[in-house]
Protein backbone atom coordinates (compact mmCIF):
# COMPACT_ATOMS: atom_id res chain seq x y z
CA UNK A 1 0.00 0.00 0.00
CA UNK A 2 0.96 3.50 -0.50
CA UNK A 3 0.22 7.15 0.33
CA UNK A 4 -1.17 9.44 -2.15
CA UNK A 5 -0.58 13.20 -2.51
CA UNK A 6 -1.87 15.73 -4.46
CA UNK A 7 0.19 19.20 -5.31
CA UNK A 8 -2.30 22.11 -6.79
CA UNK A 9 -4.13 19.62 -9.15
CA UNK A 10 -6.55 21.51 -11.17
CA UNK A 11 -8.88 20.42 -13.96
CA UNK A 12 -10.31 22.04 -16.54
CA UNK A 13 -13.68 21.32 -19.18
CA UNK A 14 -12.60 24.15 -22.10
CA UNK A 15 -13.40 27.08 -19.85
CA UNK A 16 -14.91 25.81 -17.10
CA UNK A 17 -12.73 24.97 -13.83
CA UNK A 18 -13.81 21.72 -12.17
CA UNK A 19 -10.95 21.89 -9.83
CA UNK A 20 -9.27 24.28 -7.73
CA UNK A 21 -5.60 23.95 -6.95
CA UNK A 22 -6.26 20.34 -4.75
CA UNK A 23 -3.42 20.15 -2.40
CA UNK A 24 -3.97 16.91 -0.27
CA UNK A 25 -1.83 13.77 1.51
CA UNK A 26 -3.60 10.62 2.01
CA UNK A 27 -1.32 8.44 4.34
CA UNK A 28 0.08 5.15 3.78
CA UNK A 29 -3.21 2.80 5.19
CA UNK A 30 -5.73 5.75 5.49
CA UNK A 31 -9.01 5.70 5.00
CA UNK A 32 -10.02 9.00 3.26
CA UNK A 33 -13.43 9.81 2.08
CA UNK A 34 -14.44 12.63 -0.31
CA UNK A 35 -17.87 14.07 0.50
CA UNK A 36 -19.71 17.15 -0.70
CA UNK A 37 -22.97 18.13 -2.28
CA UNK A 38 -23.63 16.65 -6.67
CA UNK A 39 -21.35 18.70 -8.97
CA UNK A 40 -18.82 19.67 -6.30
CA UNK A 41 -16.01 17.67 -7.88
CA UNK A 42 -15.53 14.82 -5.79
CA UNK A 43 -15.80 12.10 -8.44
CA UNK A 44 -13.65 13.88 -10.82
CA UNK A 45 -10.93 14.10 -8.51
CA UNK A 46 -11.42 10.33 -7.53
CA UNK A 47 -11.17 9.37 -11.34
CA UNK A 48 -8.15 12.30 -11.68
CA UNK A 49 -6.20 10.17 -8.94
CA UNK A 50 -6.84 6.73 -11.25
CA UNK A 51 -6.48 8.48 -14.50
CA UNK A 52 -9.65 8.05 -15.72
CA UNK A 53 -9.38 12.05 -16.28
CA UNK A 54 -6.38 13.67 -16.99
CA UNK A 55 -5.24 16.87 -15.17
CA UNK A 56 -4.61 20.41 -16.25
CA UNK A 57 -1.77 21.08 -13.72
CA UNK A 58 -0.18 19.98 -10.65
CA UNK A 59 1.15 17.08 -9.41
CA UNK A 60 -0.83 13.21 -8.30
CA UNK A 61 1.93 11.01 -6.62
CA UNK A 62 0.73 7.57 -5.69
CA UNK A 63 3.93 5.74 -3.41
CA UNK A 64 6.38 8.35 -3.66
CA UNK A 65 5.75 8.08 -7.95
CA UNK A 66 4.93 11.03 -9.96
CA UNK A 67 1.83 9.46 -11.91
CA UNK A 68 -0.09 12.25 -13.18
CA UNK A 69 0.44 11.36 -17.11
CA UNK A 70 0.63 7.43 -16.20
CA UNK A 71 -2.23 5.48 -18.22
CA UNK A 72 -4.80 3.99 -15.57
CA UNK A 73 -3.14 0.86 -15.76
CA UNK A 74 0.27 1.75 -14.65
CA UNK A 75 -0.88 3.74 -11.49
CA UNK A 76 -1.54 0.52 -9.52
CA UNK A 77 -4.50 1.24 -8.02
CA UNK A 78 -8.31 -0.36 -7.97
CA UNK A 79 -11.01 1.31 -8.50
CA UNK A 80 -15.25 -0.25 -7.85
CA UNK A 81 -17.64 2.29 -9.22
CA UNK A 82 -21.42 2.54 -8.45
CA UNK A 83 -21.86 -0.02 -11.39
CA UNK A 84 -20.71 -3.33 -10.43
CA UNK A 85 -19.43 -4.04 -13.85
CA UNK A 86 -19.43 -7.56 -13.70
CA UNK A 87 -19.25 -9.77 -16.89
CA UNK A 88 -23.19 -11.33 -16.71
CA UNK A 89 -21.55 -14.66 -18.74
CA UNK A 90 -18.99 -15.29 -16.14
CA UNK A 91 -19.19 -16.88 -12.55
CA UNK A 92 -18.23 -14.99 -9.70
CA UNK A 93 -14.54 -17.44 -9.85
CA UNK A 94 -14.22 -16.01 -13.50
CA UNK A 95 -15.35 -12.08 -13.22
CA UNK A 96 -12.67 -12.21 -10.22
CA UNK A 97 -9.67 -13.85 -12.31
CA UNK A 98 -10.35 -11.77 -15.70
CA UNK A 99 -8.10 -9.20 -15.00
CA UNK A 100 -5.59 -11.25 -13.44
CA UNK A 101 -5.18 -13.78 -16.94
CA UNK A 102 -4.94 -10.58 -18.79
CA UNK A 103 -1.84 -9.57 -17.21
CA UNK A 104 -0.83 -13.38 -17.28
CA UNK A 105 -0.54 -14.03 -13.63
CA UNK A 106 0.42 -18.19 -13.12
CA UNK A 107 -2.52 -20.15 -12.20
CA UNK A 108 -1.90 -20.82 -8.75
CA UNK A 109 -0.84 -17.41 -8.14
CA UNK A 110 -4.74 -16.53 -9.65
CA UNK A 111 -6.40 -19.64 -7.62
CA UNK A 112 -4.51 -17.84 -4.45
CA UNK A 113 -5.79 -14.84 -4.32
CA UNK A 114 -9.17 -15.50 -5.74
CA UNK A 115 -9.47 -18.26 -2.44
CA UNK A 116 -8.21 -14.98 0.03
CA UNK A 117 -10.34 -12.68 -1.37
CA UNK A 118 -13.50 -15.16 -1.61
CA UNK A 119 -12.36 -15.81 2.03
CA UNK A 120 -12.13 -12.00 3.34
CA UNK A 121 -15.65 -11.11 1.75
CA UNK A 122 -17.66 -14.27 2.32
CA UNK A 123 -18.09 -15.88 -1.69
CA UNK A 124 -16.83 -19.02 -1.17
CA UNK A 125 -20.50 -20.07 -1.96
CA UNK A 126 -21.30 -18.06 -4.61
CA UNK A 127 -17.75 -18.62 -6.15
CA UNK A 128 -19.60 -20.60 -9.08
CA UNK A 129 -22.56 -19.05 -9.49
CA UNK A 130 -23.38 -15.58 -12.27
CA UNK A 131 -23.96 -12.05 -11.11
CA UNK A 132 -27.71 -12.83 -11.95
CA UNK A 133 -28.04 -15.38 -9.00
CA UNK A 134 -26.72 -13.07 -6.52
CA UNK A 135 -28.43 -9.89 -4.60
CA UNK A 136 -27.02 -6.19 -4.94
CA UNK A 137 -24.40 -6.59 -2.00
CA UNK A 138 -23.61 -10.05 -3.12
CA UNK A 139 -22.61 -8.38 -6.76
CA UNK A 140 -20.56 -5.67 -4.84
CA UNK A 141 -18.77 -7.93 -2.52
CA UNK A 142 -17.32 -9.29 -6.05
CA UNK A 143 -16.47 -6.36 -7.78
CA UNK A 144 -14.45 -5.12 -4.51
CA UNK A 145 -13.06 -8.93 -4.30
CA UNK A 146 -11.97 -8.11 -8.21
CA UNK A 147 -10.09 -5.24 -6.91
CA UNK A 148 -8.19 -7.19 -3.93
CA UNK A 149 -7.25 -9.65 -6.26
CA UNK A 150 -5.16 -7.22 -7.99
CA UNK A 151 -3.01 -6.34 -4.76
CA UNK A 152 -2.96 -2.60 -5.64
CA UNK A 153 -1.27 0.38 -4.11
CA UNK A 154 -4.61 2.07 -3.26
CA UNK A 155 -8.15 1.09 -3.66
CA UNK A 156 -10.49 3.66 -4.95
CA UNK A 157 -14.41 3.70 -4.28
CA UNK A 158 -17.06 5.62 -6.33
CA UNK A 159 -20.25 6.14 -4.34
CA UNK A 160 -20.29 1.99 -4.62
CA UNK A 161 -23.37 1.62 -2.30
CA UNK A 162 -25.58 4.13 -3.81
CA UNK A 163 -27.80 1.14 -5.93
CA UNK A 164 -27.97 -0.80 -2.65
CA UNK A 165 -31.33 -0.60 -0.04
CA UNK A 166 -31.28 1.27 3.35
CA UNK A 167 -30.63 -2.06 5.41
CA UNK A 168 -27.47 -3.29 3.04
CA UNK A 169 -25.76 0.02 2.62
CA UNK A 170 -25.53 -0.57 6.24
CA UNK A 171 -24.37 -4.02 6.34
CA UNK A 172 -21.62 -3.14 3.55
CA UNK A 173 -20.48 -0.26 5.16
CA UNK A 174 -19.65 -2.04 8.21
CA UNK A 175 -17.94 -4.82 5.89
CA UNK A 176 -16.03 -2.55 4.00
CA UNK A 177 -14.62 -0.81 7.68
CA UNK A 178 -13.71 -4.39 8.61
CA UNK A 179 -11.50 -5.05 5.12
CA UNK A 180 -9.99 -1.75 5.50
CA UNK A 181 -8.92 -2.81 8.75
CA UNK A 182 -7.89 -6.80 7.68
CA UNK A 183 -5.78 -4.95 4.77
CA UNK A 184 -4.23 -2.14 6.13
CA UNK A 185 -5.05 -0.70 2.93
CA UNK A 186 -5.32 2.85 1.76
CA UNK A 187 -8.76 3.30 0.43
CA UNK A 188 -10.43 6.77 -1.14
CA UNK A 189 -14.00 6.76 -1.06
CA UNK A 190 -16.27 8.93 -3.01
CA UNK A 191 -19.83 9.65 -1.85
CA UNK A 192 -22.73 12.46 -1.36
CA UNK A 193 -23.72 10.71 1.85
CA UNK A 194 -22.22 12.62 4.99
CA UNK A 195 -23.56 9.48 7.61
CA UNK A 196 -21.10 6.97 5.34
CA UNK A 197 -18.40 9.65 5.58
CA UNK A 198 -18.68 9.88 9.69
CA UNK A 199 -19.10 6.40 10.33
CA UNK A 200 -16.02 5.12 7.83
CA UNK A 201 -13.73 7.98 7.50
CA UNK A 202 -10.37 7.72 9.18
CA UNK A 203 -10.19 11.42 7.51
CA UNK A 204 -12.89 13.82 5.67
CA UNK A 205 -12.11 15.91 2.65
CA UNK A 206 -15.24 18.01 2.51
CA UNK A 207 -15.58 19.75 -1.46
CA UNK A 208 -17.66 22.52 -2.82
CA UNK A 209 -17.42 23.85 -5.94
CA UNK A 210 -14.22 22.15 -6.76
CA UNK A 211 -12.41 23.36 -3.73
CA UNK A 212 -11.34 21.82 -0.63
CA UNK A 213 -13.08 23.56 2.15
CA UNK A 214 -11.60 21.02 5.21
CA UNK A 215 -9.50 18.11 5.83
CA UNK A 216 -9.96 16.42 9.00
CA UNK A 217 -11.35 13.92 11.72
CA UNK A 218 -14.50 13.59 11.38
CA UNK A 219 -15.43 14.27 15.08
CA UNK A 220 -13.29 17.41 14.11
CA UNK A 221 -15.45 18.29 11.52
CA UNK A 222 -18.72 17.79 13.84
CA UNK A 223 -17.12 20.21 16.50
CA UNK A 224 -14.90 22.57 14.60
CA UNK A 225 -15.91 23.48 11.21
CA UNK A 226 -13.94 25.75 9.44
CA UNK A 227 -17.17 27.60 7.82
CA UNK A 228 -21.41 27.52 7.85
CA UNK A 229 -20.96 25.16 4.37
CA UNK A 230 -18.86 22.38 5.99
CA UNK A 231 -21.11 23.22 9.20
CA UNK A 232 -24.07 22.82 7.56
CA UNK A 233 -22.54 19.34 5.27
CA UNK A 234 -21.75 17.72 8.27
CA UNK A 235 -24.05 16.56 11.00
CA UNK A 236 -27.81 14.77 10.31
CA UNK A 237 -29.79 16.71 11.07
CA UNK A 238 -28.01 19.43 9.38
CA UNK A 239 -26.90 22.23 11.76
CA UNK A 240 -29.79 25.17 12.64
CA UNK A 241 -28.51 28.63 11.54
CA UNK A 242 -30.21 31.97 12.96
CA UNK A 243 -29.63 35.60 11.76
CA UNK A 244 -28.18 37.74 14.26
CA UNK A 245 -27.23 41.53 14.75
CA UNK A 246 -24.86 42.73 17.21
CA UNK A 247 -25.48 45.10 19.83
CA UNK A 248 -22.44 45.96 22.05
CA UNK A 249 -21.07 42.66 21.53
CA UNK A 250 -24.61 40.58 22.05
CA UNK A 251 -26.14 38.80 19.64
CA UNK A 252 -29.82 39.40 18.93
CA UNK A 253 -32.48 37.29 16.96
CA UNK A 254 -35.46 39.05 16.82
CA UNK A 255 -36.17 40.76 19.92
CA UNK A 256 -34.43 38.38 21.98
CA UNK A 257 -30.91 38.56 23.35
CA UNK A 258 -28.25 35.43 23.20
CA UNK A 259 -25.19 36.48 25.14
CA UNK A 260 -22.02 37.64 23.81
CA UNK A 261 -20.85 36.84 20.13
CA UNK A 262 -17.28 38.03 18.50
CA UNK A 263 -17.52 40.92 16.56
CA UNK A 264 -18.10 40.26 12.74
CA UNK A 265 -21.04 37.43 13.80
CA UNK A 266 -23.99 37.51 11.33
CA UNK A 267 -25.21 34.11 11.99
CA UNK A 268 -25.21 31.98 15.31
CA UNK A 269 -24.97 27.79 14.31
CA UNK A 270 -26.22 25.27 16.64
CA UNK A 271 -26.60 21.29 16.15
CA UNK A 272 -30.47 19.80 16.75
CA UNK A 273 -29.15 17.80 19.52
CA UNK A 274 -27.50 20.80 21.15
CA UNK A 275 -30.45 22.47 21.66
CA UNK A 276 -31.87 22.11 25.11
CA UNK A 277 -35.96 22.31 24.78
CA UNK A 278 -38.11 23.33 27.66
CA UNK A 279 -41.24 24.61 28.73
CA UNK A 280 -42.65 27.59 27.61
CA UNK A 281 -42.00 30.99 29.09
CA UNK A 282 -38.41 29.53 29.97
CA UNK A 283 -34.91 29.85 28.13
CA UNK A 284 -33.52 32.19 26.24
CA UNK A 285 -35.97 32.39 22.94
CA UNK A 286 -39.56 31.59 22.44
CA UNK A 287 -40.92 29.08 19.79
CA UNK A 288 -43.80 27.22 18.18
CA UNK A 289 -43.60 24.06 16.92
CA UNK A 290 -44.39 23.33 13.38
CA UNK A 291 -44.27 19.28 13.01
CA UNK A 292 -42.81 16.17 14.84
CA UNK A 293 -40.88 12.97 13.66
CA UNK A 294 -41.03 10.23 15.83
CA UNK A 295 -37.94 7.89 14.95
CA UNK A 296 -38.26 5.48 17.82
CA UNK A 297 -35.88 6.49 20.37
CA UNK A 298 -35.83 10.32 19.51
CA UNK A 299 -38.06 12.36 17.87
CA UNK A 300 -37.21 15.62 15.40
CA UNK A 301 -39.35 18.63 16.33
CA UNK A 302 -39.19 21.36 13.40
CA UNK A 303 -40.31 24.82 15.40
CA UNK A 304 -40.22 28.13 14.47
CA UNK A 305 -38.80 31.11 16.33
CA UNK A 306 -40.27 34.18 17.62
CA UNK A 307 -38.21 36.29 14.71
CA UNK A 308 -39.56 33.74 11.79
CA UNK A 309 -36.69 31.32 11.39
CA UNK A 310 -37.17 27.60 11.31
CA UNK A 311 -35.03 25.12 13.04
CA UNK A 312 -35.02 21.37 13.99
CA UNK A 313 -34.41 20.16 17.82
CA UNK A 314 -33.98 16.89 19.05
CA UNK A 315 -35.99 15.46 21.79
CA UNK A 316 -37.09 12.36 23.34
CA UNK A 317 -39.15 9.67 21.07
CA UNK A 318 -42.17 9.82 23.22
CA UNK A 319 -42.45 13.49 23.92
CA UNK A 320 -45.79 15.01 23.54
CA UNK A 321 -44.82 18.17 21.79
CA UNK A 322 -46.62 18.46 18.52
CA UNK A 323 -47.73 21.40 15.72
CA UNK A 324 -48.93 24.65 17.69
CA UNK A 325 -47.28 23.46 20.93
CA UNK A 326 -44.95 26.60 22.37
CA UNK A 327 -41.53 25.87 23.85
CA UNK A 328 -38.89 27.75 25.77
CA UNK A 329 -34.94 26.64 24.09
CA UNK A 330 -31.64 27.21 25.19
CA UNK A 331 -28.97 27.57 23.39
CA UNK A 332 -25.21 26.52 25.33
CA UNK A 333 -22.83 28.60 24.92
CA UNK A 334 -20.26 25.91 24.45
CA UNK A 335 -22.37 24.43 21.92
CA UNK A 336 -23.04 28.02 19.82
CA UNK A 337 -20.51 28.42 16.34
CA UNK A 338 -20.35 31.81 14.99
CA UNK A 339 -20.52 32.82 12.11
CA UNK A 340 -19.11 36.07 10.00
CA UNK A 341 -20.55 37.55 6.28
CA UNK A 342 -17.79 35.36 4.52
CA UNK A 343 -18.85 31.95 6.11
CA UNK A 344 -15.87 31.80 8.14
CA UNK A 345 -16.28 30.10 11.60
CA UNK A 346 -15.46 32.64 14.28
CA UNK A 347 -15.30 30.48 17.38
CA UNK A 348 -16.91 31.43 20.63
CA UNK A 349 -17.31 34.50 22.38
CA UNK A 350 -14.93 35.61 24.81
Amino acid sequence: MAEVRLSGVNKFYGAAQALHDVTLEIADGEFAVFVGPSGCGKSTLLRSIAGLESISGGVISIGGTDVSTLAPSDRDVAMVFQSYALYPHMTVRENMEFGMKVNKVPVAERQARVANAARILQLDPYLDRKPGQLSGGQRQRVAIGRAIVKQPKAFLFDEPLSNLDAKLRVQMRVELEALHRDLKATMIYVTHDQVEAMTMADKIVVLNAGRIEQVGSPMDLYHRPANAFVAGFIGAPAMNFLPVTLADGTARHGDEALGAAPAGTVQLGIRPEHVALLPAGQGEMAATVLLRETLGGDAYLYIRTAAGTQMVVRAEGDTALDHGAVVGLDLPSPRRHHFAADGRNLGVAA
